[in-house]
């Protein structure tokens, strides 16, 4: 079964709208306040929030979850894996401290929840052929789709040229179970899609001229060291505040590979410090 795959960027979330041959999937939505953007970036493709079937979420943090309710509201049912149930609204709190964001809790009631061995018959009602893989490490509620025709979509388990750092972890052994499907693309959460079989993962991530500049400063140049720290500092307060990347672009006048880059280590690292996110970049770099 053919499928169509729409990367959607309308928030600091890379979120996927699936088509099949029956139907059409949702895979994570942005964060809370950003429903009107993403009506218009499905709106540029011609097609409408009610046409959406099924919401499946990697896991609940709260820029993977965040509008997942009003798109439910529109139609669509929210499907959740048996192994995601306890986390469902392990975000609500959180979200809760922004009443500006206008943020809808997920309404159990009406929530579909599948055991993840019964993965193929669900996704088989949209036309798909694929399963829902369990996939622990970024969060114990992380869940990975793979489609048949070697797609493959992770949330924010960490990417492939992180793979060295997290062997023997779970991380790792996630990782270990979805190689062995010999996947041809991988569609992250917070970074650029990778093609594995074509390039070779190492390969395929690119720097900036930006990221080069900053893993070449000479010591002595110490403000430059200072100031990039800083506009690190300011990328992760804009993030905090829900900003897309234009707004974040305009604001700081970065390069938005760079705060791309910035944007996927301070979302998918818990805890993570400025230098913490510099490190992780110049690991990504070699």
């Amino acid at each position: 079964m053919a499928s169509v795959i729409h990367e959607l960027k309308y928030s600091n979330t890379n979120t996927y709208l699936i088509e099949g041959s029956r139907g059409r999937l949702l895979f994570d939505t942005g964060w809370a306040g950003t429903f009107a953007q993403f009506c218009k970036c499905l709106g540029e493709l011609d097609i409408s929030v009610q046409s959406i079937d099924h919401i499946l979420i990697s896991h609940f943090h709260p820029d993977h979850m965040g509008i997942a309710q009003e798109i439910a509201d529109m139609g669509a049912v929210i499907t959740v894996v048996d192994v995601q149930r306890d986390f469902i609204h392990s975000s609500d709190h959180i979200l809760a401290k922004e009443p500006r964001l206008g943020f809808r809790p997920i309404e159990d009631d009406k929530v579909r929840v599948i055991s993840i061995t019964d993965s193929r018959d669900f996704l088989a009602e949209l036309g798909l052929d694929g399963e829902l893989i369990h996939t622990p490490g970024h969060s114990d509620d992380s869940i990975s789709l793979w489609l048949d025709d070697g797609s493959l979509f992770v949330g924010d388990l960490n990417p492939l040229y992180e793979l060295e750092a997290h062997k023997d972890s779970e991380t790792g052994k996630s990782w270990e179970k979805l190689l062995s499907l010999t996947p041809a693309v991988v569609y992250y959460g917070h970074a650029r899609t990778a093609y594995p079989d074509q390039t070779g993962w190492k390969k395929d991530n690119r720097r900036s001229d930006f990221i080069h500049a900053l893993l070449r400063i000479e010591p002595k140049k110490d403000e430059s060291k200072e100031a990039i720290y800083r506009l690190v500092q300011q990328i992760m307060h804009l993030i905090d505040k829900g900003a897309p990347l234009d707004r974040i672009q305009s604001k700081t006048g970065a390069d938005a590979t760079f705060i791309e880059d910035v944007a996927r280590m301070y979302l998918t690292h818990r805890n993570v410090g400025v230098q913490g996110i510099l490190d992780r970049i110049e690991i990504k770099g070699r």
